[in-house]
């Protein structure tokens, strides 16, 4: 027979070793015992249910204003008052700036004038339609008719073609220079074209505007656009009217909601994406465009989740786990968890529906533990 000679350093390794192992265990056996000797705690069980789940797609995206208008001048003249400032709330046709309007109004009482004295030459009231019958040439013409009709065939002949459409066309054209005139006088007061606010103020009092030159920009903010990017394998489930709803950090926990009104036709190459516009009301203006949200699209088709109390579910380091009532004992169980519906969380894994879970006193319960 042979013999096994263990070597003392290595023999002293071995009882070590073994302290070790039995030090381990007692102190699980310990352990158990410390657990099944607490005393039992409530844990008011609720089972898991099945229900229809709302499906959501998420997205982000940016906050837009519905309109926005580079306001310019029409006329020519310089800045004499600029009653806003950026920010200005402003109604449909508010007063943005106020230019000069000494050479307009020169201009429209000089049109005034010269059509004026058209109309009295003519023998006509100021703004009265021309009527040939009216004409001093034609009434001295007919008044010499009985003296010389062929006399008057000629000259009403030739009133008709030279003097009378001659004198037509100079009223129109003088009325004409009235109409422009008058306009040029009231473009000397720019307004906005709709209500919203002002988003900036281009010229101040003083400066020298031409015309086409851009001198305000208003901004329509309520409602708001959100611009949102929708990943491509989701083009399907998003339509015109699907709800959103959404959350920007300016306001932590708030939610948004919209009504999605433009789909693009195409997708974005560089991104595979695609890019939809939803309408959000904001009466109360805290939403401002620039805001970046983070949206949720709801999906038309629902489908069967497990749900239970989000009180049931304890997460730690992104490990989530519940305990499942047997009896009169818990057992600990991990799960993966999906979508939050009001105070219920969807549990995708590792939970049964009709299955039990601890709802009071979570925190403190452990694996094996009795409970009431």
């Amino acid at each position: 027979m042979r013999r096994v000679i263990v070597k003392p350093g290595l023999a002293l390794l071995l009882a070590a070793a073994a302290l070790v192992s039995a030090c381990s265990a007692g102190d699980a056996k310990t352990k158990d015992a410390a657990v099944a000797q607490r005393p039992p705690l409530s844990v008011s069980p609720v089972a898991a249910m099945e229900q229809p789940m709302a499906r959501y797609i998420r997205a982000t995206g940016t906050l837009m204003a519905e309109e926005q208008a580079d306001v310019a001048a029409e006329t020519p003249g310089r800045v004499i008052a600029a009653p806003v400032e950026r920010g200005t709330p402003v109604a449909q046709g508010a007063e943005l700036i106020r230019i000069s309007p000494t050479e307009a109004d020169a201009q429209l009482k000089e049109a005034e004038a010269n059509a004026a004295q058209i109309e009295a030459r003519l023998g006509l009231t100021p703004g009265a339609p021309l009527d040939i019958n009216k004409v001093p040439e034609v009434q001295t013409a007919k008044a010499s008719y009985d003296l010389a009709q062929s006399e008057f065939a000629r000259i009403q002949s030739l009133l008709d073609q030279r003097v009378v459409s001659q004198s037509d066309q100079s009223l129109q054209a003088a009325r004409a220079r009235v109409d422009l005139a008058r306009k040029a006088f009231s473009d000397t007061v720019v307004r906005s074209p709709f209500a919203g606010a002002v988003a900036q103020r281009l010229v101040s009092v003083g400066d020298y505007v031409t015309r086409g030159m851009k001198v305000a920009v208003v901004v329509r903010v309520n409602p708001l656009r959100v611009q949102l990017t929708v990943p491509e394998q989701f083009v399907a489930a998003v339509s015109a009217g699907s709800p959103v709803s959404f959350e920007v950090d300016a306001y932590p926990g708030r939610k948004f909601e919209g009504k999605v009104r433009y789909v693009s036709p195409a997708l974005q190459a560089e991104q595979r994406a695609l890019t939809i516009e939803a309408i959000v009301p904001n009466a109360s203006g805290d939403l401002k465009p620039g805001f970046f949200a983070t949206a949720r699209i709801e999906q038309p088709a629902k489908t069967l989740g497990i749900v239970i109390p989000a009180a049931a579910v304890q997460t730690t380091s992104g490990t989530s786990r519940v305990f499942i009532v047997n009896g009169d004992r818990v057992e600990e169980r991990i799960v993966t968890t999906g979508q939050a519906v009001g105070d219920l969380i969807e549990v995708t894994k590792g939970l049964k529906a009709g299955e039990r879970v601890a709802t009071a006193n979570v925190a403190q319960l452990a694996d094996g533990m009795k409970v009431s």
